[in-house]
């Protein structure tokens, strides 16, 4: 199931009561949420959003070509919670230049990053999946540090 950003799954969320905006991310309550209208409307626990807006991605997301308020990048769900995330990164040294100005970062700070692009770079695109988060909701378990042979927290950080 695929839900383009601010058509589908605001929608969606505000019929059901949510307040949402628009041009923001979605809070973890609204994720769940969301989960719980995909599962009751499409019966389905898994589904994608794309076209997250550009504001709440990072600075090397790529822009939508034909609306510049979004990103193209996407993220993947499994009952109500984040499993994958990814985007199409920006390749172009200007673009890139001028998004993490956008963001507020001094470009002065990550100009090797930057010159590096000078020099040629393809379209590519990148993504992380949360392994442990992915058995957890698999699995079905109520914390994630089940799913770890060697979980951290403030109170342990040896095994």
């Amino acid at each position: 199931m695929f839900f383009s950003s601010n058509f589908v799954y605001v929608n969606t969320l505000q019929d059901a009561g949510e307040v949402v905006d628009p041009y923001g991310d979605l809070n973890t309550e609204a994720e769940r949420k969301l989960g719980n209208l995909v599962l009751k409307k499409y019966g389905t626990e898994f589904y994608i959003l794309y076209r997250y807006p550009l504001a709440v991605r990072p600075f090397y997301t790529m822009p939508c070509h034909d609306d510049t308020k979004y990103s193209n990048s996407f993220d993947v769900f499994i009952r109500g919670e984040e499993i994958i995330s990814g985007a199409q990164r920006v390749h172009v040294p200007d673009l890139l230049e001028e998004r993490a100005k956008a963001c507020g970062i001094d470009v002065s700070t990550i100009s090797t990053y930057i010159d590096a692009f000078r020099y040629g770079m393809p379209l590519h695109g990148g993504f992380g999946v949360g392994l442990e988060r992915v058995v957890m909701l698999f699995c079905g378990l109520k914390n994630i540090r089940m799913t770890s042979m060697f979980p951290r927290d403030p109170r342990r950080i040896a095994p």
